[in-house]
């Protein structure tokens, strides 16, 4: 076998070295996938994403070629064992990156639905935390992958021969050895920058050019998990989110998005019988109202303790998470603020200390607040977000009483809702407003035991973990009704956002983002006991709805709607990575900026769909304007 080659044949062998290795890293997530994916795809659309995909993979390898090239050039020039040591640590850093990439992308996917962008940055800004969330099989499947990947690529690499030493008789003379690998170097450079922005065109190529079809999970598999990741953190350092902006008319979108957020502010309909009830917030991670019987009754509830509740309470059916985080959640619940795409104002303290929250308009009222969570609250900056708005008391998982057993993730529901009623039990002495984030829900959902499993197959665990923090939830209730405060309190059960399901997938079906919304306690009004209230609303109408019932001005909560006002228009505007979706009684569509997109459920297309389309982009112009210059006012 021979040790050497031309530098011509280096960059050819690698070429095609990158583009079969990105096939095979395809291969490997559409065999994750495959078993969904079969049920409601044909074939041929299947083998689509391995056509549309070339083309950002020559550019992602152009990216990656042009290094590699300089490493070989000056290995040629410089012969040593240390530039040729160059060379390999060039290759094997870019192949360690790539295979870290996908393979994280893999484990990512099952829990966020989409590619994994450079946000994972934030994540590992708690390595404690991610720690924890990681399940043993996930762990296992990570570094499964990456070394079957590696242990591909390196062989890949070493039947190719690309590694190989430069043949220095490339030339038959010394002005010819100098010369001509600098001019095919040169020349690669070239192919390689053509490569890398997808030809001469004006515009250079982006992800959108391997997405081809409706199912977002082949568009997914088909655009290059490398490419997507470093378009991402281009994307997060350096937004192009405005170019995704619509362009409308000012005094009309004014007009328009100021008489979506219109409604009487003064009306009867109040079911909060008491004038300064005592709050209990209970934010519940990731509950999807697809799997609650009182809100979807032709689907098996999993939370049979919240449905008996609900036949006691206000139950608004048809709300929805602004995003898909936790973080964006919480300040959606206090602050009643929207959510724009790639942003949680959590992360911008000059913007979220210009917004009011609930707390603090009760805490004019002498009551006293407190938040309670059973795992990190620095995820996010969630912790810096209530301290700046003033809760009189934050406490975490770095609080809890010693000697309980803890899951990976968080304290157990159970824990957490017992540490709660002690915290009450000091405050009770004066109007209080209690939250608590609740966490068994989130994987890895290792909830203790809770008998025979209700559920199998898709979602299993997340769903008899909804069935352990619902019993946790009614345990909870039932311990509240004996204390002296009960009936003096009003408790609000939100979610932070929803969840996959087996009805809703992925953030790109709007089912996906469908939470419940309770109030109950023994103040709600005989009247309002058991209604349901179907017209549709987001978290962000929490604020302006509560304040209401509480006789407080809610009016500075510019973005809530009062869902109980008889003419409030029902919409919920809610946002994505990359794209943002509107729902209002004709139905709704979602909108993704890197596959240009759009699609609705519901919508007429001659009658309905063009209205509900110009005041989803109405909404995502004015958030997106108030999000810009809210750190001016």
């Amino acid at each position: 076998m021979k040790h050497s080659t031309t530098l011509f044949k280096s960059i050819v062998f690698l070429s095609l070295f990158w583009l079969l290795f990105f096939e095979i890293q395809r291969v490997i997530f559409l065999l994750f996938h495959y078993k969904e994916i079969a049920k409601q795809t044909e074939l041929d659309e299947i083998l689509g994403i391995f056509t549309h995909s070339i083309r950002v993979d020559l550019s992602t390898s152009g990216y990656l070629m042009a290094l590699f090239v300089l490493a070989k050039l000056l290995a040629n020039y410089v012969p040593s064992k240390i530039t040729q040591a160059l060379v390999y640590l060039v290759f094997y850093a870019e192949l360690l990156l790539i295979c870290l990439v996908h393979s994280g992308e893999l484990v990512a996917y099952y829990e966020w639905g989409h590619k994994l962008t450079s946000r994972v940055f934030m994540h590992l800004s708690t390595p404690d935390e991610v720690f924890r969330t990681a399940e043993y099989s996930a762990a296992f499947l990570f570094f499964g992958v990456l070394l079957f990947e590696l242990a591909i690529g390196s062989y890949l690499a070493y039947m190719f021969k690309f590694l190989s030493r430069i043949n220095l008789q490339e030339g038959t003379s010394k002005i010819s050895r100098i010369f001509k690998p600098a001019a095919i170097a040169l020349g690669s450079l070239c192919v390689f920058f053509l490569f890398a922005r997808g030809g001469w065109q004006q515009i250079p190529i982006n992800i959108d050019a391997s997405y081809y079809s409706s199912d977002q999970v082949l568009n997914d598999i088909s655009v290059n998990s490398a490419y997507f990741f470093g378009n991402s953190f281009v994307v997060y350092n350096k937004s192009d989110l405005a170019q995704h902006i619509p362009q409308v008319v000012e005094k009309e979108n004014k007009t328009l998005i100021d008489s979506l957020f219109l409604f009487e502010r003064d009306h009867d309909r109040q079911f909060i019988t008491v004038k300064k009830p005592n709050l209990v917030f209970l934010i519940m991670e990731g509950w999807s109202a697809n799997v609650m019987g009182s809100i979807n009754p032709t689907q098996q509830s999993a939370t049979p303790n919240f449905d008996q509740l609900s036949k006691s309470g206000v139950l608004f059916s048809n709300i929805y998470a602004t995003n898909t985080t936790s973080e964006i959640g919480n300040t959606s619940i206090f602050a009643g603020y929207p959510s724009i795409p790639e942003n949680a104002i959590s992360l911008f303290p000059d913007k979220h200390r210009k917004l009011p929250t609930i707390n603090q308009v009760v805490e004019k009222q002498g009551y006293s607040t407190h938040y309670l969570f059973s795992g990190d609250l620095k995820y996010g900056n969630i912790k810096g977000f209530l301290m700046e708005h003033g809760f009189d008391e934050l406490a975490d998982e770095n609080d809890f009483p010693a000697g309980l057993k803890r899951g990976k993730l968080n304290y157990y529901d159970k824990d957490l809702y017992a540490f709660l009623l002690k915290k009450i039990d000091k405050s009770a002495k004066h109007p209080f407003l209690h939250c608590a984030f609740t966490g068994s829900t989130h994987s890895p959902y290792d909830y203790p035991q809770i008998g025979k499993k209700k559920f199998y197959g898709e979602e299993m665990d997340y769903l008899n973990s909804m069935v352990y923090a619902d019993k946790c939830l009614g345990d909870f209730i039932q311990k509240c009704k004996n204390k002296s405060w009960y009936k003096n309190t009003i408790f609000v059960i939100i979610s932070d956002h929803g969840h996959a399901t087996p009805s809703a997938t992925t953030p790109y079906d709007t089912k996906f983002f469908n939470i419940p919304l309770l109030f109950f306690g023994e103040p709600i009004a005989k009247e309002y006991k058991g209604k349901v209230m179907r017209n549709i609303g987001s978290q962000g109408d929490i604020a302006a709805t509560l304040l209401k019932q509480l006789g407080l001005d809610n009016s500075k909560f510019i973005y809530s709607k009062d869902l109980m006002s008889p003419n409030v228009k029902e919409f919920a505007f809610h946002a994505t990575i990359r794209g943002y979706g509107f729902v209002n009684p004709m139905g709704s569509y979602l909108s993704n900026f890197d596959s240009k997109m759009t699609t609705s459920t519901d919508l007429d297309p001659e009658t309905e769909y063009e209205n509900t389309l110009h005041q989803g982009e109405g909404c995502l112009y004015r958030f997106y304007k108030h999000f810009e210059q809210l750190d001016r006012k």
